[in-house]
């Protein structure tokens, strides 16, 4: 006879996301350190490993945490749903990476032409910095050299700026 409700089938559906979405978060904690290219991959493959569901009773439509079934499974031999828990884990697997490829080759696009428009406009500003002719002062300023150029100071924060007549 089975005791489980269907009440205390979500309750226990719950919780477990709950800790699986503490574990996640510790997971980012972890790797946020990481280069980019390792961290992302890393997190979605503790996404898939928490997040993926295994039908245990097809007849009842109960399904599990896929990877509570396999370790349970493999650990103490209790059931027969290892492999499929574990064609589950692999099939959501590659669904998952599948649209992280597909978001990385969007993202790599849109970044490298955010990045020649950077360029582009730095040398742009390069180019005009380039055209325009450097600030003369024909009667000079105070301080200033006998050619209008101000002193070069030798310590920037201390420097003395005189009122221009």
């Amino acid at each position: 006879m089975d005791t489980m409700t269907e009440n205390d089938y979500l309750i226990a559906w719950g919780l477990y996301a709950f800790a699986a979405l503490g574990c996640l978060l510790v997971w980012m904690r972890i790797t946020r350190w990481m280069w980019r290219w390792l961290r992302e991959p890393l997190r979605l493959l503790m996404a898939v490993l928490l997040f993926s569901p295994t039908i245990i009773d097809p007849v009842k439509e109960k399904v599990a945490p896929a990877i509570a079934i396999t370790a349970l499974d493999l650990a103490f031999k209790v059931g027969n749903n290892a492999w499929r828990a574990i064609s589950d884990l692999f099939m959501y697997g590659m669904i998952a990476f599948g649209i992280y490829l597909v978001f990385v080759a969007i993202r790599f696009a849109i970044e490298r032409a955010a990045n020649a428009r950077k360029e582009r406009a730095a040398a742009a500003k390069a180019a005009v910095a380039a055209d325009e002719p450097e600030e003369y002062h024909p009667f000079g300023g105070a301080g200033d050299d006998r050619y209008g150029r101000p002193p070069v100071p030798s310590n920037p924060q201390r420097m003395r700026v005189e009122p221009r007549l």
